[in-house]
């Protein structure tokens, strides 16, 4: 099967619940309020205007007061009703546009994923994803200012339309300076999120490899390497405020000089009898709403700025993710695995191929090989964490493509050499997965794994909280192979998972993989020679292909296997006795050191 396919449909339950949104009901709300908050701003000039005519008439003015008070008072109403609607509508797309982020982000296949580092996936989630939550608002109320000003010249226009015309004269200009500054503030603010996010990945791998660095002494250098774009963001920060101020500047001069001209055009139109003075108070407040051109200002900024981190979050919404089947594995069966024709690519290099490559169902068989041969690859294709980009994986006969989910995930289990085991208790940690495992079997998986003789004497046994757990690089290990075996169906992969154990312990967790775990067959990634002696069968992978498959002791009888567990001399000469030391036939000979080596050491 192509990875294309898999890679163009989303699966169904990364869609589910995230991608219905919140709907429109939080921005038209905000649009609502704006608007009719807008409606009230237009509609104050002309009723202040008539009640000063009413005044200096003696005219009966109370109605047009009473107008006045209540349009202020309803303004003052729906401007607290919209900060309270926007701050909601915020919070809500903030929450959907991240979840839909996240959802992505964990349901996509693991590789399409490695290209986001840990910093800036965190900059996507957290302040890109605020961002993006604030544009559905800032587009309504970038909407709802438009009334503003279009509702000021329709009025002008009634009171009248020379000043109207003065007015509508300079607002090409405006709407120059918004289109400039819209256009240049979104190239602003994507160059300064994706230089806030490469000084946050930065700091997570420092943060990472705090010892390294500690013991190495380049905690300066460091320093430095994360500091550096610094420099680059300050002066993008620059841009973006001198941007801000432009648009500001020149409405700022534009603005008063429309208003000047238009107050202008009015008086001389009070003076020639063709307006009233409250009239000549409205065509005033009129002539500023339309040329407010610092009023959209922000609201655009807004809006535009919300685009490019939407853009960041939707990359990991759209993340490939593994489209499932609707077959279940048949009743009986006892894992069986087969792969036919695989074949898998990465940068247009081939990093794995195996065909017509069978494991027999119930057997333990080890992968080895040298680094970058091909071992996680074939572990994560055999479990389907990713589709080959050609030929089938089989299990029990059944396409591992066709399988559900719930059957996928029930049936293989995996086991991994840093395992995530989220939050809650220990026990938490060792029964979550496609299934609740019970108590018992929780027990009965720790044992299997080493884990409950420590988990124990811990504080709360197994009710103990993980943060409150002070464990060590074996002990975490141990309980991600608890939660494995609790889960272990026809298939157990386990990628790395023992490299933090002592060898007694790893000792005793192969004799609980053959005796005390559900039967199934074991994939276990070798790098040791008495792994691999205790398996049923080895693959031996060099260079992305399967060179040999047989056990460990046929195999030991070549020089380059053995060469991939460091027991040939450096030389390429052949072990003596080519006993195999891992099954405690003979004892393991070492090079010589050479005469050059020693000098150097001297």
């Amino acid at each position: 099967m192509r990875t294309s396919r898999s890679r163009a449909s989303r699966a169904p339950e990364a869609r589910d619940g995230a991608a219905a949104g919140p709907g429109r009901a939080p921005e038209v709300l905000v649009l609502l309020c704006s608007v009719a908050a807008a409606l009230t701003t237009v509609a104050q000039p002309v009723v202040l205007g008539r009640t000063l005519d009413l005044l200096l008439r003696d005219g009966d003015a109370a109605p047009w007061l009473a107008l006045s008070a209540a349009l202020l008072l309803g303004e003052l109403l729906l401007d607290s009703l919209t900060a309270l609607f926007t701050g909601r509508c915020n919070a809500t797309w903030t929450a959907h546009v991240r979840a839909r982020a996240l959802t992505g982000l964990l349901g996509a296949v693991p590789d399409s994923a490695r290209p986001f580092p840990p910093g800036d996936v965190g900059t996507r989630l957290t302040l890109n994803a605020t961002d993006a939550g604030g544009a559905p608002a800032a587009r309504a109320a970038l909407a709802a200012s438009l009334v503003t000003p279009l509702g000021a010249l329709v009025a002008l226009a009634l009171v009248d339309p020379w000043v109207a015309a003065c007015v509508c004269a300079g607002l090409p200009a405006l709407a120059l300076v918004l289109r400039t500054f819209a256009r240049d503030t979104g190239a602003s603010v994507a160059a300064y999120q994706r230089t806030q996010s490469r000084i946050a990945s930065a700091l997570l791998e420092a943060l990472e490899g705090t010892a390294t660095i500690g013991a190495a002494g380049t905690g300066e250098r460091e320093r430095a390497r994360i500091l550096a774009p610094l420099a680059e963001l300050a002066a993008q920060g620059r841009h973006m405020w001198a941007l801000h101020g432009r648009a500001l500047a020149r409405s700022g001069v534009l603005v008063p000089l429309l208003t000047l001209v238009a107050t202008g055009v009015a008086g001389l139109r009070l003076a020639a009898g063709d307006l009233s003075v409250g009239e000549l108070l409205a065509a005033g407040r009129y002539a500023q709403l339309p040329a407010g051109g610092g009023g959209p200002a922000p609201r655009v900024g807004a809006f535009v700025g919300g685009r490019a981190p939407r853009d960041r979050t939707r990359e990991l919404e759209r993340l490939p993710a593994l489209a499932h089947g609707t077959r279940r594995l048949p009743p009986a069966g006892s894992g069986e695995l087969e792969l036919r024709g695989v074949r898998v690519v990465r940068d247009g290099r081939e990093v794995l191929r195996a065909d017509h490559l069978r494991v027999p169902g119930g057997s333990t068989v080890a992968v080895v090989g040298r680094g970058g041969a091909g071992k996680s690859v074939l572990a994560a294709v055999a479990g389907r964490l990713i589709d080959p980009d050609e030929g089938q994986v089989l299990l029990d006969g059944v396409r591992l493509d066709r399988l559900t989910r719930e059957a996928l995930r029930t049936e293989v289990a995996f086991a991994f050499e840093r395992p995530v085991l989220g939050e809650g208790t220990v026990a938490d940690a060792v029964a979550s997965g496609a299934r609740r495992a019970s108590p018992d079997e929780v027990a009965r998986a720790a044992c299997a794994a080493g884990a409950d003789a420590f988990v124990r004497r811990l504080p709360h046994g197994y009710d103990t909280p993980l943060p409150e757990a002070p464990l060590s690089g074996g002990e975490h290990q141990r309980l991600g192979l608890a939660r494995a075996f609790a889960q272990a169906g026809r298939l157990l992969v386990l990628d790395d998972a023992t490299s933090s154990l002592d060898t007694a312990t790893e000792h005793e967790v192969n004799l609980a993989l053959r005796r005390s775990v559900r039967p199934g067959t074991r994939l276990v990634i070798a790098h040791r020679p008495s792994v691999a002696a205790r398996a049923d069968l080895v693959i031996w992978l060099e260079a992305g292909g399967v060179r040999a498959l047989g056990t460990h002791h046929e195999l030991w009888r070549t020089p380059d296997y053995r060469a991939v567990f460091g027991t040939v001399p450096a030389d390429g000469t052949d072990l003596a006795d080519g006993t195999d030391p891992a099954a405690g036939v003979g004892p393991v000979r070492l090079p010589e050191p050479r005469p050059e080596a020693e000098e150097a050491r001297s």
